[in-house]
């Protein structure tokens, strides 16, 4: 149940993130699937390095940054791929 937590907090994160930068939004659908591995992999990081951040509002928190940030990532790739 928390990793299917994990995966829809990574999609809100990553579609909070499209939309408030756009400059890196990639869109609605995809905003939602590179947030849910984000959210995947920041959830997956944070019980790796041992951080409990009280429960399941911890794993909603670093999901949802998990999402954003890596949205941000693959937009930087993105742009950076397009200008050449």
């Amino acid at each position: 149940m928390e990793f299917l937590i994990s995966l829809l907090s990574g999609a809100v994160g990553g579609n909070l993130a499209g939309a408030v930068l756009k400059k890196y939004s990639l869109g609605t659908l995809w905003n939602s699937v590179v947030g849910i591995f984000g959210g995947g992999l920041g959830a997956q990081l944070l019980g790796m390095l041992n951080i409990d951040i009280s429960g399941i509002i911890g794993n909603i928190a670093g999901s949802g940054v998990g999402g954003a940030v890596l949205l941000v990532i693959v937009g930087i790739i993105k742009s950076a791929m397009a200008k050449s």
